[in-house]
């Protein structure tokens, strides 16, 4: 790799060492500022991320730990009314979706709180694995708290927890701005009392003048688009009952490792059974276009959403689509509407009553609409690609197939980076992609989001993997665990080991198969990637089957903490770590016994002449040496395997 500083200065770093160079992923297109060679701004930097993230682990792990030491409630284990309920489910469940269930419910089991966090893309069902465990509480005496960050989102999940507990003699009400002073005070008095067992709102739930008799389980729907103050009070509530959140900010796989241990986390990625992907196009702005995909869905009984996210031309818009397209109903919705007016409009739509809704960004969230399976998106350039995911799964929620058209002013009239989003998102119409959009600026965005807003800006400072490994070493270390040195072995035996060009056309795909190289676990994992070579590029050449051999020489090396091996003048040097496990009883012995081939410079090195000169032999005697040397060695497994070519 041949790479450059501030100022111009090179640097060149042998491929089997591509691990100690980290790809920089940040939100939204950001870019870091480059450090010179040798300059000091970027381990500032670092040590700013660190410190920032320690803070936060730190509040983890003391909330984890009060968890710990307090008791809860511990449910009891599911009985016949629960099966009754389990039963009445329309749908089959999807393999995730009950480990998500089971996970839940044997953390209620527990007596110290739960804290679970299920996530999962729009429409997984993540609300049913919510519901179970609300019965549970129910059945248990405990009374259920259920935030939803707006209104009409907390009106959906009204419709949906009632209707669910129809045969049940459950008592479900909401608080919220929908409601008048009179009722709100009725709602109040049977919760103090513990007449309501299941209470859903926004975060008026958190108010002072909210009493419940004996609250067992709080549900949150989207924790993060809930402020600093409420998460202040539910921090408190966390260390009392159990807690719930749902999210369909995907959480990347990555973060979600080095949060094990401090959070529980339940992810949902199969798709429903009969769910179809949605079919997602990017096109410019064009009336015919528009008039004949809002027809195409009518005809089959549909409704279209129609975003528009300026709200001061969003009536003028709404007249044009009405001329346009004569024989739809129209309704438009937006966030400054009195929440009376936006409430029937919502319903109305979600009765049938209007056909095409003309609407702002107020739809992202969480909202189920099954029969409107087309979504059109004005100036779609304008939006992030977390929102524009969001936005997309508001279609596509039933068995129909389903459309999203992201309106473009044209090729030249958009930015590189919107250009950029709106691909990302054209591929990614397979389901469950929320997951897969691994390295766009959804994965910071999700981090972001799930760690706060300080934490968002540490991402962007350090990039994603730099951060998320900082995280699982704070993590590590507040636990108390031990933090094994990182050792990063030089490889300097002159072996001619590398992917031809002719081999592996394109630079990228040659980068990617290096830096899985570069981070073997196993013997098994390196036996799967050269399958996987073999498979996509046909048999290889000796220089491929050295790359093999000498990653995986440096697998064993890190493994016993070795910084350099090198050869010359017939001789193999090894340069330990200070921390090696190698027992220098074990290694003196060696070579008492074997003076003529064994040696121990006063530097520290060990040095032998190796009794075949033919590389991969001399790789597996290496291997055979550090074996037979360390303290408590692994079993060894032996990593040559015949060259194919």
């Amino acid at each position: 790799l041949h790479l450059e500083y501030e100022g111009g200065d090179r640097l060149y770093l042998p491929v089997d060492r591509i691990n100690m160079v980290q790809k920089y992923i940040g939100g939204d297109g950001a870019q870091p500022s480059l450090d010179r060679l040798g300059g000091t701004a970027w381990e500032k930097v670092k040590a700013k991320a660190r410190k920032s993230i320690f803070a936060m682990a730190e509040e983890l792990v003391q909330l984890y730990a009060v968890r710990e030491a307090r008791a809860g409630t511990a449910f009891a284990q599911p009985d016949a009314m629960y099966k009754e309920f389990e039963a009445a489910f329309e749908f089959e469940e999807t393999p995730d979706q009950q480990r998500a269930i089971d996970e839940t419910l044997a953390g209620m089991h527990h007596r110290k709180p739960m804290d679970r966090l299920i996530c999962g893309d729009v429409g997984y069902g993540k609300t049913e694995v919510a519901m179970r465990a609300a019965f549970l509480a129910v059945e248990g005496g405990k009374q259920v708290g259920l935030l939803a960050p707006t209104t009409i989102l907390a009106q959906q999940h009204l419709q949906t927890f009632r209707h669910r507990f129809r045969n049940h003699p459950v008592r479900i009400e909401m608080l919220s701005r929908f409601l008048t002073a009179k009722e709100v005070a009725q709602v109040l008095q049977a919760t103090a009392k513990g007449n309501v067992d299941i209470v859903i709102g926004t975060h008026r739930l958190l108010q002072k003048d909210v009493e419940f008799k004996d609250l067992g389980l709080v549900i949150i729907d989207e924790e993060h688009r809930f402020g600093v103050v409420h998460k202040e009070r539910l921090k408190k509530l966390r260390q009392l009952v159990d807690v719930l959140s749902l999210t369909a900010t995907p959480i990347p796989r990555t973060l979600h490792m080095s949060l094990v241990g401090i959070r529980d986390l339940s992810i949902i990625e199969t798709p429903p059974v009969d769910r179809l992907a949605i079919q997602t196009y990017v096109t410019r702005y064009d009336e015919r276009l528009i008039r004949d995909a809002i027809l195409r869905e009518l005809e089959r009984g549909g409704q279209v959403f129609f975003l528009h996210n300026r709200v001061e031309t969003i009536d003028r818009l709404a007249q044009k689509m009405a001329d346009l397209v004569p024989e739809a109903k129209m309704a438009v919705a937006h966030g400054q509407m009195r929440p009376k007016d936006l409430e029937k409009v919502m319903m109305d739509f979600l009765e049938n009553k209007t056909q095409v809704l003309v609407c702002s960004a107020i739809i992202e969230s969480g909202l189920d609409f099954p029969n409107a399976n087309t979504i059109i998106i004005n100036r779609a350039d304008k939006f992030g690609l977390a929102q524009l995911y969001q936005l997309r799964g508001r279609v596509g929620r039933s068995h129909r197939h389903a459309y999203a058209y992201l309106l473009i002013p044209g090729e030249q009239a958009i930015t590189l980076d919107a250009e950029k989003r709106l691909r990302a998102l054209q591929e990614v119409d397979g389901l469950g992609g929320g997951f897969k959009l691994a390295l766009h600026d959804l994965e910071i965005r999700g981090a972001g989001n799930l760690l706060g807003q300080q934490q968002s800006g540490q991402i962007t400072a350090v990039g994603f993997e730099l951060y998320t490994e900082m995280m699982e070493n704070a993590v590590k270390e507040l636990k108390g665990e031990e933090i094994a040195p990182e050792v990063d072995p030089e490889i300097r035996l002159g072996i001619p080991a590398y992917f031809p060009q002719t081999y592996i056309p394109d630079v990228n795909q040659r980068l990617y198969f290096y830096k899985r190289l570069a981070s073997l676990r196993g013997s098994s994992e390196l036996s799967e990637l050269k399958e996987e070579i073999i498979d996509r590029f046909g048999p290889y050449s000796s220089v491929v089957d050295n790359l093999f051999l000498v990653m995986n020489l440096r697998r064993v090396l890190k493994q016993f903490l070795v910084q350099q091996i090198s050869a010359s003048d017939g001789r193999v040097f090894l340069l330990f770590h200070p921390e090696s496990p190698v027992k220098v009883e074990k290694l003196l012995e060696l070579i008492h016994k074997q003076k003529h081939r064994f040696r121990l410079s006063p530097d520290g090195r060990l040095s032998f002449s190796p009794k075949d000169h033919e590389w991969p032999s001399v790789i597996d005697e290496v291997a055979e040496l550090l074996h037979s040397i360390a303290a408590a060695a692994p079993p060894l497994d032996h990593f040559r395997e015949p060259a194919h070519g």
